[in-house]
């Protein structure tokens, strides 16, 4: 398979673990600032980045002792959580001199803007990295289907997925050695294999609407850089062999 062309605007979905380091809660600053070098390399290479972050890194870590919530307003509290890993970014951001807006699903006027899809267009055009928070602003729906839409309505040449492991793998290869690698994967392969890329609602909305997911290691300094450039190593997920 050829490698793509370098992609004009995309959206990059981070896990909250991605922001925890090698903490095992919260925010670690210097992986928050290292993620944000690699987002601000891309943006001067001339991309148009949009991002999405999960909030593993803070709701999950709660989550035993709000086991007898109920999972909408467990949901709305992720979505809130997710605000703050996105404010945290902004920040690290724009520390570095890169223009950065905040749009929530959630409408929380004193400390970000209400997502409105003709004005998060326009902060791409006018070259600002944006971030999307407060997932769909439902629940039942997760992060990475929130990033699927997103990418859809910001019409990404693509969605590159940062994870723990540099691909798509039959298994966990950091628990079974004999795991297989996957460089190419048709979105029908991810649902009939039940792979744990993304869940099958997200597969399903990027699937419909053509948008190429491609998973890498977001802990691979350049690696982000260098799957948006056609470069590098990652799994691509599409209908599209070439």
């Amino acid at each position: 398979m050829s490698t793509p062309k370098q992609f004009k605007r995309v959206l990059l979905k981070l896990s909250g673990e991605a922001l925890m380091g090698d903490q095992g809660f919260g925010l670690d600053s210097d992986t928050v600032d290292r993620i944000a070098e690699e987002v601000k390399s891309v943006h001067e290479n001339g991309v148009e980045v949009c991002l999405v972050i999960g909030a593993g890194n803070i709701f999950r870590g709660v989550s035993l002792a709000a086991a007898n919530i109920e999972r909408t307003t467990g949901d709305y509290m992720g979505m809130l959580a997710t605000v703050l890993n996105a404010l945290a970014m902004q920040s690290m951001l724009e520390s570095k001199g890169v223009t950065t807006r905040v749009l929530s699903a959630i409408p929380m006027s004193a400390v970000c803007e209400p997502y409105i899809r003709r004005r998060a267009v326009r902060h791409m055009e006018k070259g600002r990295v944006v971030i999307f928070a407060a997932g769909t602003g439902n629940p039942f729906f997760t992060t990475d289907t929130a990033a699927a839409l997103r990418a859809v309505e910001m019409n990404c040449d693509a969605l590159l997925k940062g994870t723990q492991v540099d691909g798509v793998y039959s298994a966990d290869p950091k628990k079974d050695s004999s795991a297989e690698r996957y460089e190419h994967l048709s979105y029908q392969e991810v649902l009939t294999r039940n792979l744990k890329v993304m869940d099958t609602s997200a597969i399903a909305l990027a699937r419909e609407n053509a948008v190429p997911i491609l998973v890498f290691s977001i802990h691979n300094p350049g690696a982000f850089a260098d799957v948006v450039a056609g470069k590098g190593t990652f799994t691509t997920i599409s209908d599209n062999q070439d």
